[in-house]
């Protein structure tokens, strides 16, 4: 063969490998290519499901193709964890969680299928709520105080709804019976709605409930509140006493974020990051947030992975100290 047709073909294998090369980088300039699936953990009608609904809808009108919520339910929000774990990291299947209650499962549970940490690519937190305490109004208790003497006079006979083992409803519960000494039978539920549907029926005396599922039916007369879970009082119900007033050091902040499986691409993450970011910081967002009794609060995805680490052994320590375990 010559030297002129050996630099023809040569010429020839580099024109047609080229496209391949400049590709590569290409595709994750183009994600999403296709639509997104958001994984949140509880039923519809609490706080993760809405922020999760506002966020999607957010990122499908900047971003240009859908992001669809899927709730996946049950087992503490374990089930929901461990489909995004174990999905691809390409970032069509993401996790909208609640953070907090993934810290306390690393505790909480003796054995989980996935890595709390190693197993997820942290992207950005979204929000930092307190839960409100509600109690039906047939209960013959007028505040916190009131509330923890009913449950002395009356052991076991006072219960408490949660959305699920390992929630922070659950721990909010537990922490309740740790610190004032007293006795409560918990009953778990799939989510914060059907927690508080079982308080406005009658099966649970009261229920430390996300702001949106319980809200409403303050308003409406139909549960009381009692308190507020944050170190101070919330601006959303102003005239309602933190737990801390009455139980000093009762801190539990619900904290809202997303993330996808371990391995997802650095590019990917920054992009979903910085539209998150921009999306906390306008006046709408503030607005809606607000209404959800929730304040924007933005991470970098290492500030985030950083404030998991920390959640994890801070809550460890209260779900040790509450006895709460999950076999």
């Amino acid at each position: 063969m010559n030297l002129k047709l050996l630099v023809r073909i040569a010429c020839l294998l580099g024109a047609v490998a080229a496209p391949i090369f400049v590709a590569i980088p290409a595709i994750a300039q183009t994600y999403p290519g296709k639509a997104v699936r958001i994984i949140i953990p509880f039923p519809p009608g609490g706080i993760s499901d809405a922020l999760s609904r506002y966020t999607a809808q957010h990122l499908s009108s900047v971003m240009g193709q859908q992001f669809l919520v899927e709730n996946r339910p049950g087992a503490g929000t374990t089930i929901g964890a461990d489909l995004v774990a174990k999905a691809a990291a390409d970032g069509y299947a993401l996790y909208f969680f609640d953070v907090t209650t993934h810290a306390i499962n690393a505790t909480l549970y003796s054995k989980l299928p996935y890595d709390s940490v190693k197993g997820f690519s942290p992207i950005g937190m979204v929000a930092q709520t307190p839960l409100i305490l509600v109690v039906h109004p047939s209960i013959p208790a007028k505040s916190v105080k009131d509330l923890i003497a009913l449950a002395k006079a009356r052991p076991g006979e006072v219960n408490y709804a949660s959305s699920g083992n390992g929630t922070i409803l659950h721990l909010s519960g537990e922490t309740l019976k740790s610190m004032a000494g007293i006795n409560m039978v918990h009953i778990p539920y799939k989510g914060s709605a059907p927690a508080v549907a079982a308080v406005l029926g009658g099966e649970a005396s009261l229920v430390f409930s996300t702001t949106p599922a319980a809200l409403p039916h303050v308003n409406a007369g139909k549960l009381r509140a009692m308190a507020v879970t944050s170190a101070k009082r919330s601006p959303v119900l102003p005239n309602v006493p933190a737990m801390a007033e009455t139980l000093k050091g009762f801190d539990i902040i619900l904290y809202s974020g997303m993330m996808g499986p371990a391995g997802l691409p650095r590019d990917i993450v920054a992009r979903l990051n910085g539209e998150i970011s921009r999306m906390l910081a306008l006046p709408k967002t503030k607005e809606v947030w607000a209404s959800f009794g929730a304040d924007p609060i933005s991470m970098t995805p290492e500030q985030f992975t950083q404030h998991i680490q920390s959640d994890i052994a801070k809550l460890g320590k209260m779900v040790r100290a509450a006895g709460a375990k999950v076999d």
